[in-house]
């Protein structure tokens, strides 16, 4: 049995807005809209993975809060996680530096205007959920 690599991705809220980032590459993902974050690496939790991530394609200095219930399949043997975060107070403004070419913040009725990647799609619809349930996420 192939061993999961768990890719973590970033529902980063600055209020009540979503932070939503175009991907610039690969040329096969470019133009569609994902969850910033990336690979945890070997020895790494996912959520120092989520920290690292976030200041490398962003530049900015953020904190995970609470694990999005689930779990998505990407190319094999990657799997998505997901955790919600916020920028800390001294933190920068992002800014698309790796992968991206383009941020955007939506609002709840807005999270649907953007071309989300498909393993996006299903994070962002548990997001929702969560949301809509009122648990407190930002």
């Amino acid at each position: 049995m192939t061993e999961r690599i768990v890719v973590v991705g970033a529902a980063l809220f600055d209020g009540t807005h979503l932070l939503a980032a175009r991907r610039s590459a690969p040329p096969a993902l470019a133009g569609r809209w994902e969850l910033p974050g990336g690979k945890v690496e070997p020895g790494e939790t996912p959520e120092a993975a989520l920290v690292r991530e976030l200041q490398e394609e962003l530049g900015v200095q953020a904190e995970p809060q609470t694990r999005v219930p689930g779990e998505w399949p990407l190319k094999p043997p990657y799997i998505l996680q997901v955790w919600t975060a916020r920028l800390l107070p001294d933190s920068p403004p992002p800014k698309p530096l790796q992968d991206h070419d383009d941020l955007r913040w939506l609002t709840l009725d807005e999270l649907w205007d953007v071309d989300w990647l498909d393993q996006d799609v299903e994070a962002v619809q548990a997001l929702t959920n969560l949301l809509f349930r009122g648990a407190g996420l930002y």
